[in-house]
């Protein structure tokens, strides 16, 4: 099977739509590893998108706020898009996000999703704290992952584990939008970039009353 690995969309339409037409038409199915909405200016328009072409989804520290936005009071930018996608989904798309799982098994127990940590809830998996991952893998053949908007993959005691990046906030230094395509007859990976309309993102930025800093970051992937 070729999968597609998606993750932290955070409501950037024009860096979704480019991810989608730039996935290989082969791949079987495509799963997203959360944060769909918070900080970009279009939550429910990549939330059906997600609908569309996902069919499996796990939850994102941001879809679970969005039910409740008040406890980022630490980071304006994300209380901001957090406060905006409340104020864009319906109810019952809360609910849906509320209600995804924050990891689940995949592929016949293969596979270990998850959104941040396998065990400590909200907590980063950097690239060169992958080795932490490998003591939960005993029964997995592959752990993806997402958080950190920082794309690597790594083999660790032939257990592969990979970050396929952000697609709509990348923050490794490169400003295009990322995402992962993995062969799982011999787990062979595939680091996919691409570019989009960034300035498109920044004058919507704008226009709706986010931050002007959510847009700006996107120019040099911070």
């Amino acid at each position: 099977m070729k999968l597609g690995l998606i993750s932290d969309i955070h409501g950037n339409l024009p860096a979704f739509e480019a991810v989608l037409d730039d996935m290989p038409d082969d791949v079987d199915d495509i799963v997203c590893l959360g944060d769909v909405v918070g900080y970009g200016p279009w939550p429910s328009e990549c939330l059906k998108l997600v609908w569309n072409h996902c069919d499996t989804v796990v939850q994102g520290n941001h879809d679970r706020e969005a039910w409740d936005p008040e406890g980022y009071t630490d980071n304006e930018q994300a209380m901001e898009g957090l406060r905006y996608a409340n104020s864009e989904l319906v109810n019952g798309d809360l609910l849906w996000l509320h209600s995804r799982r924050r990891k689940q098994d995949f592929l016949d127990g293969k596979v270990l999703l998850v959104h941040d940590h396998p065990e400590k809830v909200d907590r980063y998996v950097t690239p060169r704290s992958f080795p932490e991952v490998r003591p939960y893998l005993d029964d997995y053949r592959a752990c993806f992952l997402g958080h950190t908007h920082i794309q690597h993959e790594a083999v660790i005691d032939d257990r592969l584990i990979l970050n396929p990046g952000s697609v709509g906030q990348p923050r490794d230094g490169d400003s295009r939008a990322a995402y992962a395509v993995v062969e799982t007859e011999d787990w062979s990976t595939e680091l996919c970039r691409v570019s989009y309309d960034v300035e498109k993102v920044q004058e919507k930025v704008e226009e709706v009353g986010l931050p002007s800093e959510i847009g700006e970051r996107l120019e040099s992937g911070r």
